[in-house]
């Protein structure tokens, strides 16, 4: 699902014009990624993190050369139980797996 496909059904189930959904959302995917960088995590039904990934080495398969690959953060997000369960008894989830 796009984020156009997302703006319009919140637009036709709450009855908002799109254009102010796609501002609320725009706003709120802001939100999201500006307290994300400042270091906050976000609590909705999960969890978004700053993921910390150690500095590794990593290889370059086209000049066979090793590359370092300094400390660095990624973000994340981790659901809630209860949202993990309702995605695994989820009867359309597991005909599209099929």
């Amino acid at each position: 699902m796009t984020k156009a496909e997302v703006i319009s059904e919140i637009s036709e189930k709450t009855g908002i014009p799109k254009e102010d959904v796609s501002v609320t959302v725009e706003a709120f995917f802001n939100i999201v990624k500006n307290s994300m960088a400042d270091g906050n995590n976000i609590y909705v039904r999960g969890s978004f993190i700053n993921k910390k990934r150690k500095k590794k080495i990593a290889r370059n398969i086209s000049k066979n050369t090793a590359i370092v690959i300094d400390e660095h953060y990624i973000p994340s997000f981790k659901p809630s139980k209860v949202f993990v369960e309702k995605i695994k008894g989820s009867n359309k989830v597991l005909e599209s797996n099929n």
